[in-house]
């Protein structure tokens, strides 16, 4: 992970992992009563051994798995460096399936829409790389900046309540609770938004997709990696048609690009399809079986591979559009 870099394009805001040199800069920001006053465990005046102290926490807990705290950074300056204008990060709960967001962005970068942009970069890559399901966050009532950015980002609000903040001793502040879901971020992400033909019809997207079956009847499944629509999804390998392109022939280009291996198009055969409405276009999505095929599934495209036994697949989430081809899948297999 110490190599990791986050970048959202074609936004400005990028998130890097923290580093021992940050610290004084984080001092140098955080300590600022505009912000102290919104974060639950921020003292004001907050002092510059607490900022070394917490970063060597966030170090920690990044190489125990328990958490990743990233530094937000703005775009390269006229030296080519970026300046880390806040933090964002995620902990995850003992098991692994919850994480806990938590970000800031300094005052002399407020409204810009950074803070919206590292949340939402923070979730897609959250989603995609640590297998968690579900992210809540906590924010003040009354900070109205974050409120919006939790909303427009996708979190749906599940509560209210009070809490402890240090720099406001005396008071209990009243809270708001939000959560979002692999599913939600996903969904989101799912296809841009062209414009609707007159006839506001969702235009028609044909993809078709492939059961790969092994001599002991576990299914290949392919987890779309960071930076990809769906990401943190398990799903059918396979892909878009080309114009004028077969499913079948799909299928075997797409097999070849993805996943290193040869398919003719005679081992391939139709065996159901799927029929789904998103926001904005409808999927139609034939589905083919394949037990013969030259070379050894390899990820060429950053994807986490997994064979799966017919039994187990509803316990890998998928799009919509996968799930009803799963108990037809077990049910033949």
């Amino acid at each position: 992970m110490s190599s990791t870099t986050i970048s959202a394009k074609p936004v400005t805001t990028t998130l890097r992992l923290i580093e021992a040199g940050d610290a004084a800069r984080f001092h140098l920001l955080i300590n600022d009563w505009e912000i102290c006053r919104l974060l639950p465990e921020a003292p004001f005046p907050y002092p510059a051994p607490l900022a070394r102290d917490w970063i060597d926490a966030a170090m920690a807990d990044r190489a125990a798995g328990r958490a990743y705290q990233f530094a937000i950074t703005d775009e390269p300056g006229t030296d080519g460096t970026q300046a880390m204008i806040g933090c964002a990060g995620l902990r995850l709960d003992k098991s692994g399936e919850n994480a806990a967001l938590g970000y800031w962005v300094a005052r002399r970068a407020w409204g810009r829409g950074h803070g919206r942009q590292a949340v939402l970069h923070l979730l897609r890559w959250g989603f995609a790389e640590l297998g968690m399901h579900r992210v809540i966050a906590t924010v003040a009532d009354d900070n109205a900046a974050s409120l919006a950015v939790l909303r427009r980002a996708g979190f749906t609000e599940t509560g209210t309540g009070h809490e402890k903040f240090i720099s406001r001793p005396g008071i209990r502040q009243a809270v708001r609770h939000f959560a979002i879901t692999r599913e939600d971020i996903a969904f989101r992400d799912a296809a841009p938004k062209p414009a609707a033909p007159a006839n506001d019809t969702k235009p028609l997207l044909l993809v078709a997709a492939c059961a790969l079956i092994d001599k002991s009847g576990k299914i290949l499944l392919a987890r779309r990696p960071a930076g990809k629509k769906l990401a943190g999804l398990w799903e059918l390998p396979g892909g878009k048609l080309a114009p004028g392109e077969t499913p079948e022939a799909a299928l075997v280009r797409e097999l070849d690009e993805e996943l290193g291996i040869t398919v003719r198009t005679a081992d391939v055969a139709p065996f159901a399809f799927a029929s789904h409405g998103y926001e904005t276009f409808h999927l139609m999505m034939p589905l083919y079986l394949c037990r013969r095929w030259q070379g050894t599934p390899q990820s060429r495209e950053g994807q986490a591979l997994a064979w799966v036994d017919p039994t187990q697949l509803e316990e890998y989430p998928m799009p919509p559009a996968d799930r009803p081809l799963i108990p037809l899948l077990r049910d033949f297999l």
